[in-house]
């Protein structure tokens, strides 16, 4: 048998999610005979000394000394900002990486990491994990199968039960750029179309200090696909019932929407209608469990050579042209182009 050993970046809330799913690995890959290890490390020691204990993992105290320490890849779960530097430490290391969205604060800030991955020939994934799960899976493979015909009309919502701490809200770029990135990733994956223009309107009834921080707590954002296909992108930060994420794809035969279970977290208005009965999911963990264990093997097999990237930097930095595009016609009012890259496009 094989040891595979990764390093793990920041153990916050999804890096601690990230550790449990590597420590779950095992047994569970395409390449059984393969043994992953987990090495980490976090600024913040005793918390992370503690999730090192809890999934078996070792604690390193910096970067630096888990860089050294010998690894097949490296795992990048800290805030945005650090996102840049800590790539490049991964691809001067001569490993794959795997990054937490998105690649920079903004795309003015990720192209020059883009050009430094392919200057030096780097692996990486961007961890966008709704192309993982089996809804948008689905979704897409009928879509290809011309089941659905030609679309005609797209909804994405993404509805988190509660916001995450104002503080975090100050340094994520804004709503479209944190959370909506996910949905315009999504729509470019499934239609394999280019958004080219974003119109976006938002609002703030909740928490005060969210717009003190300059972030909107609703939005929503009319998209122009390159065709002439319009969708709508909507996020809010305050949906009590749950953690509500779906995807509406209508079309001339046929119509789908990823996300409709027994979970949704919706109820109807219609008289003797129970569905869904189920117990809401209450944060994007649960609801994409799945999604992300998936996403954690297909890196294994990845550094393997056992499959292709699953989302490359440039696959990325086109979700976030469209989220730059939002958040400036958010601030400016006005439908705004979004910046295609020659490279990706199409």
């Amino acid at each position: 048998m094989k040891d595979l050993t990764l390093g793990l970046v920041g153990v916050g809330r999804i890096g601690a999610m990230h550790a449990d799913n590597i420590s779950a690995l095992n047994g569970v890959l395409n390449a059984e005979d393969i043994n992953v290890r987990l090495r980490l490390t976090d600024v913040a020691e005793e918390h992370a000394r503690a999730v090192a204990a809890r999934v078996g993992a070792e604690f390193l105290p910096s970067v630096e000394a888990l860089l050294a320490s010998g690894l097949d890849g490296l795992v990048i779960a800290t805030g945005t900002g650090t996102h840049p530097g800590l790539i490049k430490a991964g691809v001067d290391a001569g490993i794959p990486v795997f990054c937490e969205k998105p690649v920079a604060l903004d795309v003015a800030d990720a192209l020059p990491v883009l050009e430094y991955v392919r200057e030096r020939q780097g692996v990486v994934q961007i961890g966008h994990q709704r192309r993982f799960d089996p809804g948008y899976l689905e979704a897409r493979r009928a879509y290809q199968a011309g089941e659905l015909g030609w679309i005609h009309s797209l909804r994405a919502v993404t509805c988190d039960m509660a916001p995450p701490p104002v503080e975090f809200l100050a340094g994520s770029g804004g709503l479209f750029r944190d959370c909506s990135v996910h949905d315009f990733d999504i729509l470019r994956w499934l239609t394999g179309r280019e958004i080219v223009e974003a119109y976006a309107k938002g609002s703030n009834n909740g928490d005060p200090a969210i717009g003190a921080v300059g972030d909107v707590d609703t939005a929503l954002a009319l998209v122009t696909f390159d065709d002439g296909t319009v969708g709508t992108v909507s996020a809010t930060r305050y949906n009590g019932a749950g953690h509500d994420v779906r995807l509406e794809i209508q079309g001339s035969r046929g119509s789908l929407l990823v996300g409709l279970d027994d979970r949704t977290a919706l109820a109807s208005a219609e008289a003797g209608v129970a569905f869904p009965a189920g117990q809401p999911h209450q944060t994007f963990a649960e609801r994409f469990d799945a999604a992300y264990r998936a996403e954690m093997a297909a890196f294994v097999e990845l550094i393997l050579g056992l499959r292709d990237n699953p989302c490359t930097p440039e696959d990325a930095v086109a979700a976030s042209r469209v989220a730059d595009a939002a958040q400036e016609s958010l601030r400016s009012g006005s439908p705004v182009r979004v910046e295609l890259d020659p490279a990706v496009a199409g």
